[in-house]
């Protein structure tokens, strides 16, 4: 059975930033900051590291509770019996992914586009990745989701909608104002000296905004 998801403050990894720290105990500072949910997305790791840094973060959000989310990698989530994958344009599609992980498990999908959500949507996505809100470093060449962009497929579509792509502590509150799920943050807390500070600050903005 799928689990209900908190997606307000939605972690995304990434390990440019991790200095002498390790990325599970990054993730778990994020966690007690206020995470409510972490994507592993690791593009550049062998699939033996991956599962292992998988097996790894997955020991953290059970212990916490939090529900982990794998980027892609359709088998590395099923070997770790991870909630469910991410996936976007250049991977394999929703309803393949759906086919391989089974009707338990959520499957989020990206979209920059209104006519991308509505399609997403009738693939069978449980929610959607909006984004890039603004601009960011951490992907680069991906296409610009303004506000009002972001308020109407937030309006058209059914499903959950988490906001990506350069969201901050100093602008994440006009995206939630938009009426999304919640944001999705990379660099705004995996590249802060206190991760969990910088979570705690990030879930009090989101949670205000939505007031």
């Amino acid at each position: 059975m799928k689990r209900d998801l908190d997606f307000t403050l939605y972690l995304v990894t990434d390990r440019r930033w991790l200095g002498e720290r390790t990325l599970w105990e990054d993730v778990e500072e994020a966690i007690l900051g206020g995470v409510t949910l972490v994507q592993l997305r690791e593009k550049e790791v062998s699939s033996k590291e991956f599962l292992e840094l998988a097996q790894r973060v997955k020991s953290v959000t059970d212990r916490h509770g939090v529900p982990l989310i794998v980027n892609d990698r359709i088998d590395i989530a099923f070997a770790v019996d991870a909630d469910g994958v991410h996936v976007g344009p250049e991977d394999l599609s929703v309803p393949v992914a759906r086919k391989l992980l089974g009707e338990g498990k959520i499957i989020g999908a990206s979209a920059a586009s209104l006519d991308e959500a509505l399609s997403l949507q009738a693939q069978g996505a449980d929610y959607l990745g909006v984004g890039a809100v603004y601009p960011t470093a951490t992907k680069q060449g991906t296409e610009k989701v303004g506000l009002e962009d972001l308020r109407r497929i937030k309006s058209a579509v059914h499903i959950p909608v988490v906001a990506i792509g350069g969201i901050n502590a100093e602008n994440a509150v006009p995206v939630v104002e938009t009426g999304v799920d919640g944001v999705a943050v990379v660099s705004a807390v995996m590249d802060q000296r206190d991760i969990r500070e910088a979570a705690r600050k990030l879930f009090s903005l989101v949670k205000g905004a939505r007031r």
